[in-house]
């Protein structure tokens, strides 16, 4: 997506045949139910998950919401639609399938909800579907519910439970406040109050090296079973957000434009 970016900035064709090459390995990629996995197609033979070495009862890698996001999202960049291209149309399918009652969506590589509804708010933003749609209205509707009070959002790891019946509460952490928010200025909501306070969240407490103390583990290993902390990610998350806000606000559109 960078590279097809730099391109179309540069007015150069550079990459075209590196791009032709992903997009194919991509479609290539894309399970029969129209997702996709991180590493592999249609590897859903849950029986697998329980023979004794299993590795931690997930030995599969079946798709997930997030992952599909991943691939909308540069197909949409590389111009394609639901209406001219079937991989896009059983992706977002199964997008419409898979939101939860509550509007959420799930994530399997970052934790949880959050990062899941995050990743598919850009997704469907970026094949086209309008902010009003009642999927993103009810993705909306649920980010903007469970914002904290100090102005962040936070998710652990209770959220994998096998019984998971809703959002638990958990300290806010700047990752995760800016997938929140990356998720509802996709979704067209740059100037709602919830915005703003998740905004003030992350200025407020940016540290004196610029960037944001993040103790707690956003990063998903394997559910229920052990979890990451990505360094990076209490960086170069809240500084996406912020860029994206400030220049959502100074822009004559309130419209992600660009993929992701």
């Amino acid at each position: 997506m960078a590279m097809d970016r730099t391109q179309d900035l540069s007015g150069q064709k550079d990459f075209d045949a590196s791009l032709a090459r992903a997009r194919e390995w991509i479609l290539g990629m894309q399970s029969e139910n129209g997702a996709w996995g991180a590493f592999d197609a249609d590897n859903e033979y849950y029986y697998l998950n329980n023979i004794p070495f299993a590795d931690h009862g997930a030995l599969l890698d079946p798709p997930t919401e997030d992952v599909t996001a991943r691939c909308l999202s540069m197909l949409a960049q590389f111009g394609e639609t639901a209406e001219t291209s079937g991989a896009v149309a059983r992706g977002v399918d199964y997008l419409r399938r898979t939101q939860l009652a509550e509007g959420s969506w799930y994530g399997r590589w970052g934790m949880n909800y959050i990062y899941g509804t995050w990743s598919v708010l850009c997704a469907l933003n970026a094949v086209g579907v309008e902010p009003k749609a009642a999927e993103m209205r009810k993705a909306v509707d649920w980010l903007v519910a469970i914002q904290n009070k100090d102005g962040g959002w936070g998710e652990d790891g209770t959220s994998y439970k096998l019984d998971y019946r809703g959002y638990e509460s958990a300290p806010s952490t700047a990752s995760q406040t800016a997938w929140a928010l990356l998720g509802l200025m996709a979704a067209g909501e740059v100037d709602h109050p919830a915005v703003a306070r998740g905004i003030k969240y992350l200025a407020d407490r940016q540290g004196a090296d610029s960037f944001w103390d993040e103790p707690r583990y956003t990063a998903t290993g394997f559910p229920r079973v052990f979890y990451l902390r990505y360094h990076g990610y209490s960086k170069f998350f809240p500084l996406w957000a912020l860029a994206r806000y400030c220049n959502l606000k100074r822009a004559n559109a309130r419209t992600v434009t660009w993929g992701m």
